[in-house]
């Protein structure tokens, strides 16, 4: 999934500033989690930055060079091979 834009973001802190409502009641208007805008408004306390987090990777293949290239010579040889149900 991707992160909300910087200018939806922006525009939930403003509201907020402006006091346009309550989290709950932005939530609502703006379709993001009550959850989203807690995090976000901690986040911005704390940071004074509304800019998403980096993405955090994921998992390390578990597939070396060595094991793709196997792959790819095994798929080569045997290329109309299909899955018997």
């Amino acid at each position: 999934m991707k992160p909300y834009s910087c200018d939806l973001r922006q525009k939930v802190i403003n509201a907020y500033n402006n006091q346009e409502g309550s989290q709950r009641q932005l939530a609502i208007r703006f379709s993001v989690s009550l959850s989203f805008v807690q995090s976000l408004l901690r986040r911005y306390r704390s940071s004074g930055t509304v800019e998403p987090k980096p993405h955090g990777g994921g998992q390390i293949s578990k597939l070396n060079n060595e094991h793709l290239a196997f792959v790819g010579l095994l798929v080569e040889s045997n290329n109309d091979a299909i899955l018997v149900g």
